[in-house]
C-alpha cells in the first residue's frame, strides 16, 4: 500500500509538562459521512444526462441531423477521456480536493452553457466541459468515497460509488424531462437546478477529511491510467464487462428520443427521460441486489443481461414495440450496474490505495472508448440506411461483445477472481 497520511484531520497534542496519551487506531468515519462522499459524484453524473430528453428541442431548434446529434454527445466522451488521462494521476499525487473542486467549478460553466445554448458550437463546449467534470469525479470522486470510508469499507464504498454514478446518470434525463415539460424555459430551468446541487457538493468537497499523499512520485503527470502489473488481470476483466454494458446505456441515451421519436410514435419529454432513468433506476437496484455476491458471480451476469438488452433493442425497433424498448432500457442498466460494481469491486479490493484514483480512471477509459465511439458510428450509418438497420447492427455488435466478455470472465474466474 502506498504511504498515506492524514493531513487534514485535528491532531491532539499533550499540554506542557503532561505525557500525551498513547496513540490509538483511528475509528472508521459514521456511516453517514460515507453517504455524503458520495453526494459529489451524483450531483456530476445528473449534469452528464440532464440534455437527453432536451436534444429533440435543440435539434428542432438548430437543425441538426442524427450523426451531429451524436458528434455533440461524443464530444462529452473526448472530454471525460481527456481527462481520465490526468485526472486519476493528479489526485493520488496532490489530493483528491485539487481534482474535485475545479471539476465541480467546470461542471457549473457546462450548466450556465447549457441553460444559453444558441448555437451547436455552445452545445458542444458544454458538452465537452460536463465530460471533463465526470472524468475527474470518476478518478478523484470515487476515490474518494473510498478514502472517506477507509479500509474496514472498502465494498462499501465501492457500491456507494457505483450507485452514487448510476443513480445520478438516471435523475438528470428524469428532472430534464418532468421540468420542461411542468415549467418555462424548458431548456434553462433544469440547469439552474443542476447549477444549485453542484454548489451543494462544492460545500460537500470542501468539508470532507480526505487524506493527502506524503510526497511526490516519480512518472508522467498526463500518461494513459493503468494499473501494476499485478493487477491488469482484474481491471481487463473488469472492462470486459463494463464496457459492453456502458455501450449499451450510451446508445440508449444519445439515439433513444429519437427512437421514441421517429420509431415508437412518441415525442415526449417526459417519456424520454423516464425511459433514460428506468435504466439507471435498474442499474442502481441490482448492485443492491447483488452486492453480497462474489464478483465472479456478479460479472457474468452483467454480461448475460447486456446480451439480452441488445436482443430486445433490435426487436423493439422492428415491432415498433415500446414495451420492448423499456425492457431493453432495464437490462441494458442492470447489465452496466453490475459490470461497474464488479470492476469497482475487484479495484478497491486488489489495487493499492496509492493507484486507486488512476485505476477508476483505467476501467473508464476502457468503458467509455466504445461507449463514444459505437453510438457516434451508429448515428451515421442510420442517417445512411436507416434508424432500424443501424440499431440493428448496433445490437448485434454489442452482444457480441458481451458475450465474450462473459466468456473470459469466465474462464478466469477460479485463478483471477
Amino acid at each position: 500500500m502506498g504511504s498515506i497520511q492524514h493531513t487534514e484531520s485535528p491532531v491532539a497534542t499533550a499540554a506542557p509538562g503532561r505525557h500525551a496519551p498513547p496513540a490509538t487506531a483511528a475509528e472508521p468515519p459514521p456511516r453517514r459521512e460515507v453517504w455524503l462522499a458520495a453526494w459529489p459524484v451524483t450531483a456530476v453524473f445528473i449534469l452528464s444526462n440532464t440534455a437527453t430528453p432536451l436534444y429533440v428541442l435543440w435539434q428542432r431548434r438548430l437543425g441538426f441531423s442524427s450523426g451531429m446529434l451524436t458528434a455533440v454527445f461524443a464530444c462529452y466522451i473526448v472530454g471525460l477521456l481527456a481527462a481520465l488521462l490526468v485526472a486519476g494521476v493528479v489526485s493520488d499525487r496532490v489530493g483528491r480536493k485539487p481534482v474535485l473542486l475545479p471539476a465541480l467549478a467546470l461542471g457549473i460553466v457546462a450548466g450556465v452553457l447549457f441553460a444559453t445554448a444558441g448555437s451547436i458550437a455552445a452545445l458542444a463546449i458544454a458538452r465537452l466541459l460536463s465530460g471533463v467534470a465526470v472524468g475527474a469525479i470518476v478518478s478523484a470522486g470515487m476515490a474518494a468515497v473510498t478514502d472517506v470510508a477507509g479500509p474496514e469499507r472498502r465494498r462499501l464504498a465501492a457500491l456507494l460509488a457505483s450507485t452514487a454514478m448510476v443513480l445520478g446518470a438516471g435523475l438528470g434525463p428524469l428532472l430534464a424531462g418532468v421540468l420542461s415539460e411542468a415549467l418555462p424555459g424548458p431548456t434553462v430551468t433544469v440547469f439552474v437546478v443542476e447549477i444549485a446541487l453542484l454548489v451543494l457538493a462544492v460545500l460537500v468537497v470542501a468539508r470532507m477529511p480526505l487524506p493527502r499523499p506524503a510526497g511526490p512520485r516519480p512518472g508522467a503527470w498526463v500518461r494513459v491510467p493503468s494499473v501494476p502489473r499485478a493487477n491488469r488481470v482484474h481491471l481487463l476483466l473488469g472492462i470486459a464487462v463494463f464496457a459492453p454494458g456502458i455501450t449499451s446505456t450510451s446508445f440508449v441515451l444519445s439515439l433513444g428520443p429519437s427512437l421514441l421519436a421517429d420509431l415508437l410514435g412518441t415525442s415526449s419529454r417526459v417519456v424520454a427521460g423516464a425511459t433514460a432513468f428506468v435504466m439507471f433506476t435498474a442499474a442502481t437496484a441490482v448492485q443492491f441486489a447483488v452486492r453480497r455476491l462474489k464478483v465472479a458471480a456478479i460479472l457474468p451476469a452483467g454480461a448475460v443481461s447486456t446480451v439480452g438488452a441488445m436482443a430486445s433493442l433490435a426487436l423493439a425497433v422492428h415491432l415498433s414495440a415500446t414495451p420492448l424498448l423499456a425492457l431493453a432500457a432495464v437490462l441494458a442498466g442492470a447489465g452496466q450496474g453490475m459490470g461497474q460494481l464488479g470492476g469497482l469491486t475487484l479495484i478497491s479490493a486488489r489495487v493499492p490505495a496509492a493507484r486507486l484514483a488512476e485505476a477508476n480512471a483505467a476501467l473508464n477509459v476502457g468503458g467509455y472508448i466504445p461507449a463514444g465511439l459505437l453510438p457516434v458510428a451508429v448515428g451515421y450509418l442510420s442517417d445512411a440506411v436507416g434508424l432500424s438497420t443501424g440499431t440493428t447492427v448496433f445490437s448485434a455488435v454489442v452482444a457480441t461483445a458481451a458475450l465474450a466478455g462473459g466468456a473470459v470472465v469466465a474462464a478466469r474466474r477460479r485463478t483471477a477472481l
